[in-house]
């Protein structure tokens, strides 16, 4: 693939659907940059849940986000205001709030804003819920990720289990039927399949084999 040009990978889909783990692997394959939306989402969750803040339009929300650094560090975990949360962002507190959080317009444009700037300078790949059909409707390659809710389940329990949370996997699933529910019904920036992406469903195929598919389509045999 030629680099004389910059270009977009824009990798959507539902949460548990590998969209992370695929998108960091091959932004290391291609020696691109992952941009990753869904760590800034929840990044944004996590300060409001601990300014005190609902989830609601307003002064105090404006303020926070135009007071909010959001950052990567060399091993691409997020730095909020210059700390990293990492390991927080990805607790059942953020999870089961970061759908309320993240529909509301203010904070969708402050992270489109963000997003674009650093697409706009460097070739990167995104994963997310809307990059392809509103933050990059533009980009080259577009994918939309699919997998069976109660796979999908039982991946994130077993992340959530191995970093010492304290779930049922009932909880989990009923977490992401949920967040699914929000994230395809809400006014802004819905999850939805961009009409030129290509699905690929992750059910029954693993790692290696979806991040192959994608770059197969990109013109990279790994």
């Amino acid at each position: 693939m030629s680099n004389s040009e910059n270009f977009v990978i824009a990798l959507d889909g539902g949460s548990g659907t590998g969209k992370s783990t695929t998108a960091k692997i091959i932004a290391k394959k291609l020696g691109i940059t992952y941009l990753d939306t869904g760590a800034m989402y929840r990044a944004v969750t996590l300060a409001a849940l601990d300014a005190g803040l609902a989830a609601e339009e307003g002064p105090a929300m404006d303020e926070l986000l135009s007071n909010l650094t959001l950052g990567f560090d060399s091993e691409n975990r997020i730095l909020v205001n210059g700390v990293c949360r990492e390991s927080e962002i990805r607790g059942m507190k953020v999870s089961s709030n970061v759908s309320i959080y993240c529909a509301l317009p203010s904070v969708r444009a402050a992270m489109t804003k963000q997003q674009r700037e650093i697409g706009k300078k460097q070739s990167c790949i995104l994963d997310g819920r809307d990059i392809g059909t509103v933050v990059f409707p533009d980009a080259k390659y577009k994918f939309f990720m699919v997998t069976d809710v109660k796979v999908r389940a039982e991946r994130r329990y077993k992340e959530l289990l191995e970093k010492g949370e304290k779930v049922t996997l009932e909880e989990v699933l009923n977490n992401l039927v949920e967040r699914d529910r929000l994230d395809s019904s809400r006014a802004t920036a819905p999850l939805k399949k961009a009409d030129d992406a290509i699905e690929i469903d992750t059910t029954h195929i693993s790692i290696e084999q979806q991040v192959q598919k994608i770059l197969d389509y990109v013109g990279v045999v790994a």
